[in-house]
């Protein structure tokens, strides 16, 4: 209880600090901003209900219902929450198989999911997923939703739950393309992309196309598939009622909504990182997630998909001039206006056309300047990276595809970081400033550079069995290691026995203070005869035992 009376008087301090000295002039700011952001979010609200696998209604109460409650518990000013293309790739495969009952419960189950993250405080853990694993990933997702547009954009029908089931129909039911459905998905594309950069500010780009096609379509007496009815309602039918949760599905929901959840938390949190550098204002992610949850446990009871923080509302909200989180409310308020006042001209809207503003958006979504940065440099390690995360979105769950990409990203870490140098060398008396009583013929210096864990074990043993026929001390110089594991202490244990049952002395010079503690840890430092500050304190120390032994002679 107390700690949650902290995070409510932190938030309420935070809002205090986000309206202070709030006036007609900042209001006007957000007021404008607001009519931008829903001007942006309107096409992309109907597209991604549809390709949600539910109808273009639900993207339009997602984008309300979101933008009041996500928006308002925020965990900055600047976050604009709603249906996006990522998460609609998860849901389209979700709704052909459990249906929008499945959908819903398991947006309620993600939402109840990301607000025990906000609780156990695991927001953080997306800073370590590597960049090339998030491109990847946003363009695998960008492949899903340009090929689950297809048969909208050519007027063909196929078969199928996942990408490969679809394209693997059309060699079954054949690839027939209608040309008036293909006249308008090409209209909108060919649209977005003349339009002139400079109007997007003032007129977005989709919206623009989307108006010009239902223009095209209400004056020529062709017949094209439609989005259809539009309820003026923020209650439909189709919605989660608590007496009709499939309970015995529930655990086949599980990983759905752990897909849907890790999902929306790196696409929040990655959003926020990057509108935080915009703004200059940070995110609180525990906050951001906490919101997330919150609303996602409500929008199923309003027939609304899974929502997310979209980067490309978010960017336009900044760059318009918002100010505070009203921003979020406003475009809300516009839309839930656009579906009461223009429901009957938005259910005319052809399908095709959403088509092509979803093939748009997917190429947009592309980092296409981090995939050239990666190929132009010939960056392999993160090509791997990017590649193989890629095809795992394709063809498997998002969740896994994320898993799948941190792992091949720690074995190449481990590939590329896992060279030990070893060099052995004898005494150079010439770097000495002081005369020593023995010719130390026989000590030797192992110059070690790198960490020493499982990957490298064994390597020092090899090395000093090619190089080193007789010795009567090793001076290990650790200065170079990093880090050091069980396996590399087993290996120093192991060396340091085996010389002393050869009366070879082994000393240790340069250690770290991480790696002294893993010696100590293991209980090992008695294997070796001293452990010293350097090599010539090592040497020094070899010359008085020598000496001393020849005067005891």
């Amino acid at each position: 209880m107390f700690e949650e009376e902290i995070v409510l008087n932190t938030f309420v301090n935070d809002l205090k600090r986000e309206f202070k000295g709030y006036n007609t002039q900042r209001f006007l700011k957000d007021l404008l901003a607001g009519f931008t952001v829903a001007a942006v979010a309107l096409p992309l609200a109907l597209a991604f209900g549809v390709s949600s696998g539910a109808d273009a209604a639900a993207g339009m109460i997602t984008a309300i219902i979101a933008g009041i409650v996500i928006g308002g518990l925020s965990g900055a000013s600047y976050q604009i929450s709603g249906p996006t293309g990522a998460m609609s790739a998860i849901l389209i495969g979700l709704s052909a198989t459990y249906g929008l009952q499945g959908v819903f419960v398991a947006s309620l189950m993600s939402g109840i999911i990301l607000m025990l993250a906000s609780v156990f405080k695991v927001g953080r853990i997306v800073s370590f997923i590597p960049s090339s694993v998030v491109t990847g990933f946003t363009s695998g997702i960008a492949i899903i939703i340009a090929a689950g547009q297809i048969d909208n954009f050519f007027g063909t029908t196929s078969s199928g739950t996942n990408l490969i089931e679809k394209l693997a129909s059309y060699g079954q039911l054949g690839f027939s393309i209608d040309g008036m459905t293909l006249l308008f998905g090409a209209m909108v594309v060919g649209i977005m992309i003349i339009w002139p950069k400079k109007w997007q500010s003032v007129f977005p780009s989709s919206l623009a196309a989307i108006l010009i096609a239902l223009t095209f379509h209400m004056l020529l007496p062709y017949e094209v598939k439609e989005v259809g009815a539009i309820p003026s309602t923020l209650l439909p039918d189709v919605r989660l009622f608590m007496d009709q949760i499939p309970w015995s599905n529930m655990q086949n929901l599980i990983m759905p909504a752990i897909s849907i959840a890790a999902l929306g938390m790196i696409e929040s949190l990655l959003c926020g990182a990057s509108a935080s550098k915009m703004k200059n204002e940070p995110l609180h992610a525990d906050r951001e997630l906490l919101a997330q949850g919150i609303g996602n446990t409500i929008l199923p009871f309003f027939g609304g998909v899974p929502a997310t923080a979209a980067i490309a509302r978010t960017s336009v909200a900044i760059k318009a001039g918002g100010q505070t989180r009203l921003v979020s409310m406003i475009h809300s308020l516009v839309l839930l206006a656009s579906m009461f006042l223009l429901g009957p001209y938005m259910s005319k809207i052809p399908m095709a056309a959403l088509a092509g503003v979803l093939m748009m958006t997917a190429w947009r979504m592309n980092e296409w300047k981090e995939i050239h940065h990666m190929f132009d440099k010939k960056l392999k390690t993160n090509l791997a990276q990017f590649f193989t995360t890629m095809i795992a979105t394709i063809v498997f769950d998002l969740t896994i595809a994320i898993f799948i990409g941190i792992l091949v990203s720690c074995i190449l870490f481990i590939v590329n970081n896992s060279d030990l140098s070893i060099s052995v060398e004898d005494v150079d008396f010439k770097r000495l400033d002081k005369d020593l009583k023995y010719s130390h013929e026989q000590t030797k210096l192992i110059y070690l550079s790198g960490p020493m864990f499982f990957a490298t074990q064994g390597k020092i043993k090899q090395v000093l069995k090619a190089s080193i026929t007789e010795a009567e001390a090793l001076i290990f110089s650790m200065r170079g290691v990093p880090s050091i594991d069980q396996n590399g202490v087993q290996e120093l244990n192991d060396i340091a026995t085996g010389c002393k049952k050869q009366h070879i002395r082994v000393i240790l010079c340069g250690v770290s203070a991480s790696v002294m503690n893993q010696l100590e840890r293991y209980e090992i430092l008695e294997s070796f005869d001293n452990i010293v500050w350097d090599a010539i304190e090592a040497i020094t120390y070899l010359d008085g035992i020598y000496h001393e032994e020849e005067r005891s002679i």
